[in-house]
């Protein structure tokens, strides 16, 4: 077995028994004013990411990575999220007879959305947790792109660690078999224009961690419900506010108290 390893084509004794785990929190803002626009944005959220909706994202996250699905379980809750885990093991190819692979089904992706709102100023925030876990030398680094794009992120906060060792022919611990300096490395140019991005690395010990935040923001894109059409100018200066508010405090981990007067 051949596998990349800082560099180096490095063969293996055995399996590879490295496992790289990736977490995503990808959070949608929207302001909803009214009581009903409340109401309306967390239902159309709900229906819009429902675990339908979800099971085909972690479908195609397995066919990017290529991987193999052992087994899906999907559940929608009342009132309203929905969650998808998704076994899968290492072989982009059709099954051949059952259970054969057992033996590999240490890899799953799991999907859990959460959608609420404050009442108290309008502000309606989405999230969605996804965690692709991967044993062997499938990586999830190879879905980022993917993920990012399939929902409206305004804000992705990203974890990425490779755990545990495997070994060379030689009996040698190796407990990495990929380069990487940066979860960043393995997002498109693209997609990184568009956010403010920062790092927080332990390259010592393979733990990553990146979060990005959305530079340009219209306004019109998050306002929800009819009743956002009649708001004046003041109005929708105060809203943006609120917005940019909300972000940055989902990016920063920490609330930003106002100055009292």
């Amino acid at each position: 077995m051949l596998n990349h390893c800082r560099g180096r084509k490095i063969k293996l004794y055995g399996f590879n028994n490295l496992t790289k785990s990736l977490s995503f929190n990808i959070y949608d803002i929207c302001y909803a004013p009214s009581k009903s626009s409340q109401i309306d944005y967390l239902e159309y959220i709900d229906e819009e990411y429902n675990s339908e909706k979800l099971r085909s994202i972690l479908e195609e996250v397995t066919n990017i990575i290529e991987a193999r699905i052992v087994n899906i379980s999907t559940q929608d809750y009342v009132p309203r999220g929905a969650s998808v885990t998704v076994l899968i093991n290492e072989g982009h190819h059709p099954a051949t007879g059952g259970g054969a692979v057992a033996h590999l089904d240490k890899s799953h992706i799991t999907a859990h959305t959460y959608p609420e709102n404050n009442v108290a100023n309008g502000i309606a925030t989405f999230r969605v947790d996804i965690d692709v876990s991967t044993c062997g030398t499938i990586s999830p680094l190879r879905a980022l792109d993917f993920l990012i794009d399939s929902f409206d992120s305004e804000i992705v906060l990203m974890d990425y660690r490779v755990r545990g060792f495997t070994r060379d022919v030689k009996g040698r611990k190796l407990y990495i078999d990929h380069d990487i300096t940066s979860i960043q490395d393995y997002i498109s140019d693209d997609i990184l224009d568009k956010y403010t991005a920062y790092d927080i690395n332990i390259v010592s010990d393979n733990i990553f961690h990146s979060k990005m935040m959305l530079k340009n923001m219209k306004l019109e894109s998050y306002l929800f419900g009819s009743d956002s059409e009649l708001m004046s100018k003041a109005e929708k200066t105060k809203v943006r506010t609120l917005l940019k508010k909300e972000m940055h405090e989902i990016f920063e981990c920490r609330n930003i108290f106002e100055r009292e007067s």
